[in-house]
């Protein structure tokens, strides 16, 4: 089974693409764009584990990762 979210590997300029059942969400530059993203696809972001791998696939790197650093 496939995680219900894919955050993809960082774009060259930073952010991340989020998708889900293939559908984009947006890109996502932190975890405050990535919950916004997940409660208007209507998931409850109160119960969601964003560690759980049924859930979110992190692809090219962790919640860590977002891409380019701040200038």
């Amino acid at each position: 089974m496939s995680a219900l979210v894919v955050v993809h590997p960082p774009a060259p300029g930073g952010g991340r693409r989020v998708t889900a059942h293939g559908e984009t969400l947006g890109t996502a530059y932190g975890l405050t764009d990535l919950i916004e993203y997940l409660a208007g696809a209507g998931l409850d972001i109160a119960t969601v584990d964003l560690y759980d791998d049924a859930v979110i696939e992190w692809q090219g790197g962790n919640h860590l990762v977002w891409g380019r650093e701040a200038e």
